[in-house]
């Protein structure tokens, strides 16, 4: 009988924290898009209501955010919305004193498999990953799950590839706010050659007439733009 009841008191347990811990989650990312509304990202927080639902944008994450300028009449393919905020985050809560900690040619993973963003750390008003600069530090900082600091610009989709370089598992104890510190960096023995503007310059503009528009969306952002969502002709 007293192993029947410690079996359902454990039940009733696990079940307890089970649903606290999406809800803690989901507030955080609430607190989040309010914080970037506030910072004026308008736009990227419209992409993050658009997304399907996926745990890895939920928490323990930090976000990489364009600007709505930047934004603006950006063409996505119809479900590439997953891979675009994937491509423009961390999986791991990192407030930007901790991003500095990363010398220059370290590798640290996005949130999307097999996408790596390249270190150049120049000091803290010219920290670079891959193609973009941080230009807007720590945005979200209310919620103990969720980070985000703004970008000058968009990230290519050609990721750094981790293949012959040690890559970062960027690491941040939540509880630790304010003070949290990265793991020691290992700079990378041998690197891909160093992205150029060229080959890196995100592709802005109308749809192709081989494309398909299938919808305009508009964020309550200042500037006059539409997100274009289009299928591959």
């Amino acid at each position: 009988m007293a192993s029947n009841m410690f079996f359902v008191v454990f039940l009733l347990l696990l079940m307890l924290f089970s649903s606290v811990t999406p809800t803690e989650i989901n507030q955080d990312l609430v607190a989040a898009t309010k914080e970037m509304q506030k910072a004026n990202y308008f736009t990227f927080v419209m992409l993050i209501n658009m997304s399907p639902f996926d745990t890895r944008l939920e928490g323990n994450v930090t976000f990489l955010m364009p600007n709505d300028r930047m934004l603006a009449n950006m063409v996505l393919q119809e479900g590439s919305i997953s891979s675009f905020l994937l491509r423009h985050s961390v999986p791991s809560p990192l407030i930007f004193e901790t991003l500095e900690q990363f010398p220059t040619g370290s590798i640290i993973p996005s949130s999307m498999p097999n996408c790596m963003l390249r270190v150049s750390n120049y000091g803290r008003r010219n920290f670079v990953l891959n193609n973009v600069k941080i230009i807007s530090r720590n945005i979200c900082t209310a919620g103990s799950s969720i980070r985000c600091h703004g970008i000058d610009g968009v990230l290519s989709e050609d990721c750094v590839s981790n293949n012959n370089s040690s890559v970062l598992k960027p690491t941040c104890s939540n509880s630790t706010y304010p003070s949290c510190m990265a793991s020691p960096p290992i700079p990378a023995p041998t690197l891909p050659s160093p992205p150029t503007r060229a080959n890196l310059s995100p592709t802005f503009g109308a749809p192709s007439p081989s494309d398909v528009n299938v919808g305009t969306h508009k964020s309550e952002s200042p500037y006059d733009g539409d997100l274009f969502l289009v299928q591959a002709g």
